[in-house]
């Protein structure tokens, strides 16, 4: 006895169309869609953002530097 039947969600559904009208409810409804659409543009051009921001490690173009030798080890000659 205490669940909602048909009947009460249907009066509760007029209720809320004859309080609000049909006009508002679609631009709600629009209003959210929207939103929901640039949420998501806006996730898109995060991730292309930090995919561009990444660089991308190429070697040189054919350029031929020569090699340095390492430096000499310093070793203490002196007894102590």
């Amino acid at each position: 006895m205490g669940g909602l039947s048909f009947w009460h969600i249907l009066v509760v559904l007029i209720l809320i169309v004859l309080l609000f009208g049909r006009g508002k409810i679609s631009s709600l409804m629009g209003d959210i869609a929207s939103g929901i659409k640039s949420f998501k543009k806006g996730m898109r051009e995060e991730e292309t953002a930090k995919a561009d921001e990444q660089p991308v490690l190429q070697p040189p173009a054919n350029q031929s530097a020569p090699a340095q030798p390492a430096p000499a080890e310093k070793r203490d000659t002196a007894h102590g």
